[in-house]
């Protein structure tokens, strides 16, 4: 397992709690701990990139229960600011501040960000159609699946698309949340669900009396 060392630890958590706005001084250098175990062998040949996209995907599976793969592909490139196929610890807690304790703004733009696939601004008809069919259970049936699909596609974009031009943009999306909050995740669970929450936030944030 790689290890931070203590100097390092400390300089890297004095700067990103100077900006991290959810997150304690303690709770930074906690997750700064918890990313490392993440590097592995990996980190130090590397100088410490960074999780990969491999990686990064399990923890979305295994600690927080994701299971669909587009979406969890976009929550990666959600986090992956600079694009550069890594997560680095500056992105890792940034991300999870929104992900974990974003205010409802925060949350939404992150949302949209997820669900805008090409990232043109729009959530267009034809995305739609990709997330929900992704999304939903595939149930052996007579009829075509497909248009089922796009039957909930019309449904959604009647209920959401507020100025009619055929695909959402964040005005929308946003005018649509505020009237029904259930409607942030319409298009696929991007975020942990509160359990999972707690019991990442137990898990990592152990308080140091306790140990």
């Amino acid at each position: 397992m790689y290890t931070v060392n203590r100097k390092r630890l400390q300089k890297l958590t004095d700067s990103i709690s100077k900006t991290s706005k959810h997150f304690n001084r303690y709770e930074v250098e906690c997750l700064i701990k918890f990313f490392h175990t993440f590097l592995g062998e990996t980190a130090e040949k590397q100088g410490s990139i960074g999780i990969d996209r491999n990686t990064f995907r399990n923890i979305l599976h295994i600690t927080f229960g994701m299971t669909d793969d587009m979406i969890m592909d976009r929550v990666f490139r959600a986090f992956d600011k600079d694009n550069d196929g890594f997560v680095n610890v500056t992105e890792w807690i940034s991300g999870l501040c929104i992900f974990l304790r974003g205010s409802l703004e925060e949350r939404m733009k992150y949302c949209f960000e997820v669900y805008d696939l090409n990232g043109d601004g729009f959530i267009s008809r034809e995305e739609m159609f990709h997330m929900l069919k992704n999304s939903l259970l595939k149930q052996p049936s007579e009829e075509d699946p497909d248009e089922g699909i796009k039957d909930l596609v019309d449904i959604t974009l009647k209920k959401m698309d507020h100025d009619h031009d055929g695909k959402l943009s964040f005005t929308d999306y946003e005018t649509s949340v505020r009237e029904e909050a259930l409607l942030l995740e319409a298009f696929g669970p991007c975020l942990p669900d509160s359990k999972r929450h707690l019991e990442f936030e137990a898990q990592v944030f152990k308080d140091p009396h306790d140990l």
